[in-house]
């Protein structure tokens, strides 16, 4: 390791980033140390940008960074709420934000539904139970078919965060 990689973990772990789970964590520790990683890099990704810029598209889809923590919230809601304990509504999660949402309160939303999203997991005996029901046309998943999607979706709009970011402020990397 560098200097260089060394001060930068320092400042991680001093900012309370979530680091990758120990190569011999049991299962749920490596699925949701993981997911956490990803929920915490896009979260950061939307900290401190401007109420302006983190509405504004970056790309001609109409994606911007709030619509993405918004997005992931109510993704987080639908797949461990709704479809797998059952509990609550369906959520809209393709809705452009209304006006005078802001990213504080969609970082407080995202917030509260990651902890509901993990003490579902944590009050989940066996991550082989399928749950209530699914959001798609097939049988309910299990608590690891969802574990391993909602990796695959965060991961996929952390990415999605981080080029947006970019093109606001040159902000790069976690």
């Amino acid at each position: 390791m560098t200097d260089a990689e060394g001060a930068a973990g320092e400042r991680g772990a001093a900012r309370g980033d979530v680091r990758p789970p120990e190569v011999d964590a049991d299962e749920r520790a490596t699925l949701l140390t993981f997911l956490d990683y990803l929920r915490d890099a896009v979260a950061a990704k939307a900290a401190g940008v401007p109420e302006e810029a983190a509405r504004t598209p970056g790309v001609p889809s109409g994606t911007s960074l709030l619509g993405l923590v918004r997005h992931l919230a109510a993704v987080e809601h639908n797949w461990f709420v709704w479809a797998y304990a059952g509990e609550g509504e369906l959520l809209p999660d393709d809705e452009p934000p209304e006006p005078g949402a802001t990213v504080g309160e969609a970082l407080a939303a995202y917030r509260r539904a990651v902890r509901r999203s993990n003490g579902i997991v944590a009050a989940c005996g066996r991550l082989d139970v399928p749950g209530a029901r699914s959001l798609r046309e097939t049988p309910p998943p299990t608590m690891r078919w969802i574990l391993v999607h909602m990796i695959e979706e965060t991961a996929r709009h952390a990415g999605h965060a981080d080029i947006l970011r970019e093109r606001i402020d040159g902000s790069a990397g976690r």
